[in-house]
This record gives structure tokens, C-alpha cells and sequence, in this order.
């Protein structure tokens, strides 16, 4: 089980759940539709300890809820699915997909599109200001409010 670093950083303590390159694969197949183990199994090929540890963490923080099913003449098992604060985390993916995209091309095109619901109108992701216009990268500033500890590469 993961534990949550209790640190100053909001990312670090985001990564100390999030951090896991089999997390966010586990998430992409949930915004995929995926809600069994054995379709994040079948899909991604993880070992089923190491999905079992993720589906956990991602449980634990709430990131994830798990939810009973039968079907006739089997178990019951859990279904898992992504709660309110997990399906934030969609933004990470795409930003994530969208730097891959831009700066790790495949020759074939990207493995996802972006498109507006309903439509074949591209998106991405970007900084939106309180009027709901984009900001550039180079056009925001990220403010310190606290002075991290001294030697711990912050």
C-alpha cells in the first residue's frame, strides 16, 4: 500500500499515491470503461498482485470505489469505479497524452484523439485564467508559499 508522504508539496504527496507507472495505465482503461479486474488484467498485462496493491491504493484515496456484482453462478466479486476526485485525474491523463503526443511522437499518430463530445472538434489541455481564457505557458507564474526543506530536491 502506498503511503501518502506527508509533505509541504502537493505533488509529492500527490505522486506518493499517483506515482506508480501501473496507476495511471489502471486509470486510463477506467476512462476507457474498464471495471473489472480481469479487464484491467486482460488489458494492460499486469502481474495480479501488483493490480491488486494499485486498485487498493486508488481505493484507499478515494480515487476509485468499489462496487459488488455476481454474475449467475459465481462469486461476488468487485467492480471498480471511478469516483468524482478520479475523474479529475482525466485532465492529468490528456496532459499527459498530449506531451507524449508533441514530444514523443509515434510514426503512426497518436494512439488517442482529444475531440469535443459529439463533434470532430480537437481540444487540449491548457491553463484557463478566471475569465476562461487560455493562458500560455510562459504567460503564468507558479508562487512558493512555503520554503521547501533544506537538501530535499525541491
Amino acid at each position: 500500500m502506498a503511503k501518502v508522504p506527508d509533505a509541504t508539496c502537493s505533488i509529492e504527496r500527490t505522486l506518493g499515491v499517483l506515482g506508480e507507472r501501473w496507476t495511471f495505465l489502471i486509470l486510463r482503461e477506467a476512462f476507457l470503461g474498464a471495471a473489472r479486474f480481469v479487464e484491467f488484467r486482460d488489458r494492460l498485462g499486469v502481474a495480479p498482485d501488483v493490480l491488486t496493491d494499485r486498485l487498493a491504493t486508488l481505493v484507499e484515496y478515494g480515487v476509485l470505489e468499489r462496487e459488488p456484482y455476481r454474475e449467475p453462478g459465481a462469486r461476488s466479486r468487485f467492480a471498480y469505479r471511478l469516483t468524482p476526485s478520479g475523474r479529475e485525474l482525466q485532465v492529468v491523463l490528456a496532459a499527459l497524452q498530449q506531451w507524449g503526443d508533441e514530444h514523443l511522437p509515434r510514426p503512426e499518430g497518436p494512439s488517442m484523439l482529444r475531440r469535443v463530445a459529439g463533434t470532430d472538434a480537437p481540444v487540449h489541455v491548457g491553463y484557463i485564467d478566471p475569465d476562461g481564457q487560455e493562458v500560455s505557458p510562459d504567460g503564468f507564474a507558479m508562487i512558493p508559499t512555503y520554503a521547501p526543506p533544506a537538501g530535499n530536491g525541491q
